[in-house]
């Protein structure tokens, strides 16, 4: 990779995207983030992702994407529906058109900033069965992308094919996991580091994050 180049992160503060922003900041030597107000369930993840950019000093950017909540109501939006994952069903958490809306948006602003390089967290292998986390969507969207505004993007994908344990294990290499585990927010309670531990995001995240302790400590041992 070209480190002379300029890379934009879409940030949620979460654990998936902050370990991509500390692995772009190895990889390019600008980059700068974005964050999407879509009125997620905790308005507290965006006051994070800028907490966490700012110590970072990476620059950051804060979008407005509220008319998605009134075109795509789920459990991330509305407080008033329950977390659920039924099987043979999308969980109630999925947002029809989120990452097709916000990877579009990041392109346009990349394209301001002058940034070729996007990167997203999002993953094939703990994606919850979200369908705009696969790897050929994300392929297509990178092609539509280009396609539509005569551009030269590369989308990033670099936790695609990882699952939770290993994804803790490259913030491990990235000398960022005690800073991960403490400072970001994935719980769907809207609870720090390892969160409420019931909801699917924490049990998830909890899981992940014990396999790799325990794969490390076997290995030390």
């Amino acid at each position: 990779m070209d480190k002379n180049q300029k890379a934009l992160v879409v940030f949620s503060g979460g654990q998936d995207s902050t370990t991509c922003l500390f692995w772009a900041l190895k990889q390019f030597a600008h980059v700068e983030a974005v964050t999407f107000e879509y009125g997620q369930r905790h308005h507290k993840e965006i006051e994070v992702a800028r907490q966490i950019t700012e110590e970072l000093d990476v620059r950051h950017h804060v979008l407005d994407m509220s008319l998605l909540n009134q075109l795509a109501p789920s459990a991330l939006t509305r407080t008033d529906q329950p977390i659920e994952e039924k099987e043979g069903e999308l969980p109630s958490t999925f947002v029809p058109g989120r990452n097709l809306l916000f990877m579009s948006f990041a392109a346009v602003l990349a394209k301001q900033i002058g940034a070729r390089h996007l990167i997203t967290g999002v993953c094939e292998t703990d994606f919850s069965g979200y369908p705009d986390c696969r790897d050929v969507f994300m392929k297509s969207l990178n092609v539509t992308i280009n396609l539509s505004m005569e551009e030269d993007f590369v989308l990033h994908t670099p936790l695609m094919w990882l699952d939770k344990a290993q994804t803790w294990e490259l913030a491990d290499e990235l000398q960022a996991f005690d800073y991960i585990k403490e400072h970001t927010l994935t719980c769907y309670n809207g609870l720090m580091g390892t969160g409420c531990g019931e909801c699917p995001a924490c049990r998830l995240r909890n899981k992940g994050m014990n396999e790799f302790l325990e794969k490390k400590e076997a290995k030390t041992t």
